[in-house]
This record gives structure tokens, sequence and C-alpha cells, in this order.
């Protein structure tokens, strides 16, 4: 799977939330293949950054790893400013981290959807927040959030996350608006499954894969190609659009 190879994103810092490994970290190395440093943010352990460092580090892109928990509030601003700090600016940022704690709404205690609220659709709001009050300033930004099909047709299984992620279609619109004639865009990408750690066993034991119309999972640099196309000079006159990248499942 190839990326985008060029420099249409040179001289650029983007931030990429959950980047230390799946989505997050292919994520990153599209941007850096495209010619941004990258402003890696995860509650990993930092080792498992490594990879993504190397990866972004090969383009010949600066990478640096921030410890940053995306429910905390104080912690989000805080991580903003000290990215500003190190790099000079922000111009593009992608929320991707996310958690699922998948059970039946029966069974699903508040602990469970709290959770996932907070880490999904409180933490993109928090980063969008504060990266957005920067980029105001200079008047340009690319913010991309990674919602999901589930956002948009409902799983069984996933009151809390489909909530999260539903929730992630209304605010992009909602901040699009905001943000527009700032010269900032706001777009979301709604994967469907994506072969990553944490797809892995809800795709063997249930055989969802199977209701693909093109018959197979997306691999995660097929993902990480839109989001760079979506934060990148080319898609300047996109803003508030939610782009499936399913392979027909939601159709």
């Amino acid at each position: 799977m190839q990326y985008f190879q060029n420099d249409m994103l040179a001289g650029q810092c983007a931030v990429v939330t959950g980047a230390a490994r799946g989505i997050g970290r292919a994520i990153a190395a599209a941007l850096a293949g495209a010619g941004a440093d990258i402003a890696i943010v995860d509650r990993a352990d930092p080792d498992m950054a490594a990879e993504t460092i190397a990866q972004v580090e090969a383009c010949g892109r600066k990478a640096v790893f921030y410890y940053g928990d995306v429910t905390d509030y104080t912690g989000c601003e805080a991580l903003v400013k000290q990215i500003v700090t190190d790099f000079g600016k922000i111009d593009i940022l992608v929320n991707n981290a996310g958690i699922t704690k998948d059970m039946l709404m029966p069974q699903m205690g508040e602990a469970e959807f709290d959770a996932v609220i907070s880490v999904n659709l409180k933490g993109t709001f928090q980063m969008m927040r504060h990266v957005s009050r920067q980029m105001m300033r200079k008047k340009y930004g690319r913010i991309v959030n990674i919602s999901s099909v589930a956002g948009i047709m409902g799983n069984a299984g996933q009151v809390n996350y489909a909530a999260s992620k539903a929730g992630i279609i209304g605010m992009t619109k909602s901040a699009a608006k905001e943000l527009a004639a700032r010269g900032i865009t706001v777009n979301a990408v709604a994967p469907g499954l994506v072969e990553t750690d944490m797809t892995k066993n809800l795709t063997d034991n249930n055989g969802l894969a199977a209701s693909v119309p093109l018959g197979r999972m997306a691999q995660p640099e097929e993902v990480a190609n839109l989001v760079t196309y979506l934060a990148s000079p080319m898609a300047g006159y996109v803003t508030g659009e939610v782009i499936r990248i399913d392979g027909g499942l939601a159709m």
C-alpha cells in the first residue's frame, strides 16, 4: 500500500492523537510522507510509539511523542501549548484517539458508557477547542475527525461507541460552520472495518467482513490516504463533510 509521496504538506505541523499504533500510526506516516512534521499524542507507553517515530523519521520529518490524555481538559490545553512551543505552530489536527467497550445495552454499565464517550467524543471536542484557537490566529487550519460507520448506521453491542461517533459527526458539522470564516476546514472520516488490533477479535468472531460489498476489510493506509487528502491544500474547498471509507458497508 502506497502513501502520497510529495511535499504538499512541507513545512507544516500535524498533531495526530492515538498515533502510537493502528490507524493513527498509518495517518502519522502518511502525513509525514507528504512532508509534515508530526506531534504524536497518545496515552500509551512511549515505547509503543517507537515504530511511529521511526516511520515518520524515515520520511525525513521531525517526530515528537507526547503523553496525552484527551479526556483531561487542562491537560489538553497544556499539551497544545507545548506542541506550539516545540514546533512553532499547528497546521493540522487529526482526532483519531478512540476506545471501545462493547456489550449489549442491557448489560452496559455507566462506567462503560462514560469511558467511551469521554475519550471518543469529549476528547475530540477538547483537542479541537484548544487547537482551533491558535489556528484562528493565523487564519489557517485543517481538522480531520475520525468517526465511524457505526455513527451512521449503528451497530448492536456498540451503543456507547455509535453514540460517540455520531456525536463526532454533529460536532464536525457545527465546528465547520463556526471556523470556516477563519480559513479552517473541519471534516470527518467514517471508516468501516479496518484491519487493526481493535477490530481483530470482532471480525474473527462474527465474520462481518463477509458483509462488505468489496469483500474485505480496509487497510489502515487506505484511511490514512483519505485523511491526508483532507489535510492538504487540495481539499481547501471541502468542509463539513463526512466521508465514508467502508467498502460499501453502509450503502
